[in-house]
């Protein structure tokens, strides 16, 4: 307890504390309250009380980020340099040199009579880091993100993809997948129904394909997008065409650019096919005459928008030919449809760019659903 000692020279007679108590004491408790505020300033709580301190704290602590979108993807192969600028080793390009030849998008080109017309490729050509002494390459291929092996082609010559894998994953808008063509060899305990970790071992990059690609080309052919129509292999055989890959046919898989896979990865931390999609620009948009309302969008609900069924529907697609938003068309458009099977309304010829796929084309100064496009929307709207 505060003590207060008088002076050794004081008079310590009771007349002097009679005297001078009336100032000694508040004196005192003047002294007593200076020690208390010292000594809460020295413990750093003197400001605010601790309940205060603890909300004060707790409304400047950020809030957790959001989890990544979709699935956490990671490249197929030891070549992390993909997103690169410089292109020399990272890609391999086709016969003509041409680097850019190795990307996704039209990028090629292809005769077609007396005409070289541009040609589209739904993936991108990851050359490799490392070669034996036969200079076969001794790169491995690697899941791109946690999935199920949905097929496995072991059989080089009947593809254009050779021996190749399709893994399908579980994302926001659906089962999409990824693909690894011109494979070397697949490891034997790759098979349909097995589960699959990012990163996990599934064979060796090399140059297989119906079509031949001589050894130093070898590369991995890697792909990633929708799958059009579960259906697809009973139109397939009532079409009476061969080999028979199931539903895992290249006709039936839809590439996107894999490449905005890896730069949204990177910027978001996960990959989200649903997002992607509904960011994308339409290359065109088509209005067709569908009994009912194309698998498609029954595996993929989030790209359909509700409206009143009428047999008639709208549909936006992407410069590679992958369906985005879907709903039943206006009577407006029904009635400029009128006995048509189908119409193309609008077309960004921006986005379309060299329209390497041909989906749509100009006839008489219209732009209509080439052959291509009309093999496309029979694809998707089968049942």
């Amino acid at each position: 307890m505060f003590r207060y000692e008088l002076p050794e020279h004081h008079d310590s007679a009771p007349g002097f504390w009679r005297k001078h108590a009336w100032w000694l004491i508040p004196l005192i408790l003047l002294d007593a309250v200076a020690v208390a505020w010292w000594l809460r300033r020295d413990r750093g709580d003197d400001a605010v009380p601790a309940a205060e301190v603890a909300g004060a704290v707790s409304a400047t602590v950020p809030e957790a980020p959001p989890p990544p979108p979709g699935l956490v993807y990671g490249f197929p192969t030891a070549q992390h340099s993909l997103l690169s600028t410089n292109l020399e080793g990272i890609y391999m390009p086709t016969g003509s040199g041409r680097l850019e030849s190795a990307l996704y998008g039209s990028v090629r080109t292809r005769p077609q009579g007396s005409s070289v017309l541009p040609a589209f490729h739904e993936g991108i050509d990851i050359a490799p880091l490392a070669r034996d002494s036969r200079q076969m390459p001794t790169d491995r291929i690697l899941a791109a993100a946690d999935g199920r092996v949905a097929y496995a082609n072991r059989i080089a010559g009947n593809s254009n993809y050779g021996r190749y894998i399709v893994l399908v994953h579980d994302d926001p808008l659906g089962e999409i997948y990824t693909l690894y063509a011109h494979m070397e060899e697949i490891d034997s305990r790759i098979r349909p129904g097995l589960m699959v970790r990012r990163g996990e071992d599934m064979g060796r990059m090399g140059h297989s394909a119906s079509t031949g690609i001589p050894i130093a080309r070898a590369h991995l052919h890697f792909e990633a997008g929708v799958i059009m129509n579960q259906r697809f292999q009973t139109w397939f055989r009532h079409q009476k065409l061969k080999p028979d890959h199931g539903n895992f046919h290249g006709y039936n898989l839809t590439g996107i650019q894999p490449l905005d896979v890896f730069r949204r990865q990177e910027l978001y931390g996960g990959f989200s096919m649903l997002d992607y999609l509904s960011e994308l620009e339409p290359a065109f948009v088509v209005v067709a005459r569908v009994p009912r309302k194309p698998d498609y969008y029954v595996r993929y609900p989030a790209l359909w928008e509700e409206g009143d069924w009428s047999g008639v529907v709208t549909i936006a697609v992407a410069e590679g030919g992958a369906p985005l938003r879907g709903r039943p068309a206006t009577l407006e458009e029904r009635n400029e449809l009128g006995n048509q099977r189908h119409r193309v309304v609008t077309v960004d010829e921006a986005v379309l760019g060299r329209n390497g796929l041909r989906l749509v084309t100009r006839r008489q100064g219209q732009w209509v659903l080439g052959r291509n496009g009309e093999q496309w929307l029979e694809i998707l709207t089968y049942h």
